[in-house]
């Protein structure tokens, strides 16, 4: 159904563009056959990111509505950045949608395949890091394609739910969304041998209903993700393992947990109980890094 929106609806204050895929609208069917866009339900949820190339003044909402974020990164080819997985994870945490983590490729990791060009040992370290996030509490599937790996097991996770797939290009979210769903057919690509990059074949978002129930939203492969809405007072709630540390430091909630004496969380690493790896996430996203 084509529809057009009510210009007053293009002045009202929203997060982003005025609908996005995902926002439930109400439609009007006009006298000549034509269909409008009368009214926007507030969004329960929301996948937003600064706009690129806004100095960080504008957010772009790439999907309303979730219930889940399936953050799909590759065990190899191309090669998990793991701080871009952490702005996955606290993206959502601060919009209350539950949070999934797919290794995909197992195949490409596995030692014995050495020769498809991985180094044995980076691979093992690779899918260690990945699969630590289970500790968190986060559920991690290992999936594979090629090798029809966890594929059920995803498939259990997404039917009769509203999903939405991100990570970066090259991952292999079209490639699992085509064994998801039979007939689907969305396009891929090959890794790039000469930058060690995906190449983007998912160009706008789209929202897939599945056969089993639900609706899975494909999104463009993302190679930076800036953080939007946010508060930096609150960016430390956003990491499960802090939590039993906040309010325990010097300075108790005031402490930003980067330089002050005393810190509860800088305590837990040095003792082991905290990844230092995720607490340097926490102080690249608190300066406004972009993790590319």
């Amino acid at each position: 159904m084509e529809a057009v929106l009510r210009g007053r609806l293009k002045r009202e204050q929203r997060t982003g563009d005025a609908v996005v895929v995902g926002d439930r609208v109400l439609v009007d069917r006009q006298e000549d056959g034509k269909h409008t866009i009368e009214g926007v339900e507030p969004r329960r949820t929301e996948l937003a990111r600064r706009a690129p190339g806004s100095g960080g003044r504008r957010a772009k909402v790439v999907v309303a509505n979730v219930d889940q974020l399936v953050a799909v990164f590759a065990l190899a080819r191309p090669a998990p950045r793991l701080r871009l997985l952490d702005r996955f994870l606290v993206v959502a945490e601060s919009s209350g949608m539950e949070a999934v983590i797919v290794a995909n490729k197992t195949d490409l990791a596995d030692p014995a395949r050495a020769a498809a060009g991985i180094d044995p040992e980076e691979a093992r370290a690779t899918q260690a890091g990945l699969e630590g996030y289970a500790a968190l509490g986060y559920q991690v599937l290992r999936t594979s394609v090629t090798e029809g790996e966890g594929l059920e097991e995803l498939r259990a996770r997404v039917c009769g739910r509203v999903t939405v797939f991100a990570g970066p290009s090259g991952a292999g979210k079209s490639s699992l969304l085509n064994a998801l769903q039979p007939g689907l057919a969305l396009r891929t690509a090959e890794v790039s041998e000469a930058v060690g990059k995906g190449r983007h074949t998912t160009v706008s978002s789209r929202l897939i209903p599945l056969d089993c129930g639900g609706y899975v939203a494909d999104t463009p492969g993302l190679r930076e993700l800036g953080l939007w809405g946010v508060e930096p007072g609150d960016l430390d709630q956003c990491f499960p393992e802090f939590r039993p540390y906040l309010g325990q430091c010097r300075f108790s909630r005031s402490c930003t947990h980067t330089h002050e004496p005393d810190c509860a969380i800088a305590g837990a690493v040095e003792a082991g109980r905290v990844s230092g790896a995720r607490l340097e996430s926490y102080r690249k996203l608190l300066a406004g890094d972009d993790a590319r």
